[in-house]
């Protein structure tokens, strides 16, 4: 299997830590390794896969190429500019039907937590044989613990595919549901994390998209005879649509499509909170990195670095302390956090971005 990591995102939600030329999979979010490293890590442990590639944007490879070990520099794909996941996983598609044109290959997020590797290494060598042996579009989904809001989530049929451990087929995508929806979902038994995982042939991937996204597939196309020509197809890529892979496929593939139901610690560490989350507390509940401090406040997260901070009588508060700015917001409002960085965009402040 090829193995096909996404780094191309820029992490507004880890805005001021995370910047366009430092975006979050690049950052040691978690301990001294940053998230695409330990996700280069944790893939080349896996015996089947064969090989890894990153997608990213042009502005990032250099970074990538001197800092990531074990991906090799012609192994990063380019895209021109970001489309959401479908022309992303497209385009890494052609570059490996180069190499194979019947090749399995896995698409990974950059930057997600995942504890407990040999449940992961099972899921994704399930996922391998369902793509291989059924040419099944395959997709990981994890078993909820409690009624996230800030993960979508995916429905499947309750009758297992008796040949796959813990494959089932797949009935819908449901995007982030506000709380009381969640519960229901987390009730009715039928419904899992949806963790941006997807294993595939290619020549399966790309009969599907020719069938579901057809706009996509001819463009897709068009860029294949530059790259055998060794041309530039920018021009083309401007001309794409963004889409998501959920809704451009994965909806549409009907009985074609199997989620792996896992059961290993996964978080997708899509916010502050989510780092608060799963960071080491003191008995108030606040966490502190770096240079602060805590008085009569409970549940708080401080990231600072090079300045003292300090925060009293406060609660569920995230601050985050940079050179150049500082971030003060409710836990409960850390998805807001992007519209920050909106306003940013929009008032031509590029130095803090």
């Amino acid at each position: 299997m090829y193995a096909v990591i996404m780094a191309g995102g820029s992490g507004t939600r880890f805005w001021p830590y995370s910047r366009n030329s430092r975006p979050k999979q690049l950052l040691s979010i978690l301990g001294d390794t940053n998230m695409l490293q330990m996700t280069v890590d944790r893939l080349r442990k896996i015996n089947l896969v064969k090989d890894i590639f990153i997608v990213t944007r042009q502005d990032l490879a250099d970074a990538i190429k001197n800092e990531i070990e074990g991906v090799r520099p012609e192994n990063i794909i380019i895209e021109p500019e970001g489309k959401n996941t479908a022309p992303c996983i497209g385009l890494s598609a052609l570059r490996i039907q180069q190499l194979d044109p019947d090749a399995v290959m896995g698409i990974f997020p950059a930057d997600h937590l995942i504890i407990g590797h040999k449940k992961f290494s099972t899921a994704v060598r399930t996922s391998y044989q369902l793509a291989k042996e059924n040419h099944s579009i395959v997709t990981i989904g994890i078993k909820p613990t409690f009624p996230s809001t800030a993960y979508g989530y995916i429905q499947y049929d309750s009758d297992s595919e008796p040949e796959f451990h813990n494959a089932y087929r797949l009935k819908t995508f449901a995007e982030k549901p506000h709380r009381a929806l969640a519960e229901r979902f987390i009730k009715s038994g039928d419904f899992l994390w949806n963790a941006g995982m997807f294993i595939w042939k290619t020549s399966t991937l790309m009969e599907n998209m020719k069938l579901h996204m057809p706009e996509l597939y001819e463009h897709l196309i068009a860029i294949r005879s530059r790259i055998d020509q060794e041309q530039n197809f920018s021009d083309i890529w401007r001309e794409i649509k963004p889409e998501s892979i959920d809704y451009g496929l994965m909806e549409k593939v009907g009985n074609h499509s199997y989620v792996i139901a896992a059961d290993f610690q996964w978080n997708d560490l899509g916010s502050w909170d989510a780092v608060y989350n799963v960071a080491s507390k003191k008995s108030s509940g606040n966490v502190v990195r770096g240079d602060g401090l805590i008085l009569s406040g409970k549940n708080n997260f401080i990231q600072t670095r090079d300045r003292f901070t300090a925060v009293v009588g406060m609660e569920n508060v995230v601050v985050i302390n940079t050179p150049d700015a500082t971030l003060v917001v409710s836990r409960d409002q850390v998805e807001s956090v992007k519209d920050v960085v909106e306003w940013l965009k929009k008032n031509d402040r590029t130095e803090l971005l």
